[in-house]
């Protein structure tokens, strides 16, 4: 406990601090593909989806296949699924294959949030709408952020969503 009148400073713990120790060591500006794996061997053993929850409180700025699809609201998705359609139609075959299992690595997740037994019924609704939006993205990745524009309008999903 800190003591009256100084202020907290919360040292980070565990694998944090090795990722912190890790970025001031190696003073990178931007993780990419690269960097992350050689972050997964250094911080090893670490999974892929941790290490990216790590990478963004870091501050860090990523490359897109290094941040993963976000689904905190319909914004954060869209966001994910617009910048992956720009790289996505800049890539080869190999890349494409990478965005394409993160987008399916999303949706996976999306669809075990909605068949929580836990979960309300408007989280359900809205992680049923994000795995419509992760498969529409799948199936034409070009077509998204049309797309997308005509959905929001269309299902009332003004942006006002909680985050």
């Amino acid at each position: 406990m800190p003591r009256k009148g100084r202020p907290s400073t919360k040292m980070p713990k565990g694998k944090s601090a090795e990722l912190a120790r890790w970025i001031d060591e190696h003073a990178v500006a931007r993780i990419g593909d690269a960097e992350f794996a050689m972050l997964l061997e250094a911080l090893a053993p670490i999974t892929e989806d941790y290490l990216r929850t790590l990478l963004r409180r870091s501050g860090v700025p990523l490359a897109v296949t290094v941040e993963g699809v976000r689904q905190g609201s319909f914004t954060e998705l869209e966001d994910s699924l617009t910048q992956f359609t720009e790289v996505y139609k800049q890539s080869d075959r190999s890349a494409r294959s990478a965005l394409r299992r993160l987008a399916i690595r999303a949706k996976e997740h999306a669809r075990l949030a909605a068949r929580s037994k836990n979960v309300s019924p408007e989280k359900h609704a809205e992680k049923t709408e994000m795995i419509l939006w992760l498969t529409t993205w799948l199936e034409n990745p070009p077509l998204f952020p049309e797309w997308v524009q005509i959905r929001r309008r269309t299902a009332h999903l003004d942006g006002s969503e909680s985050q």
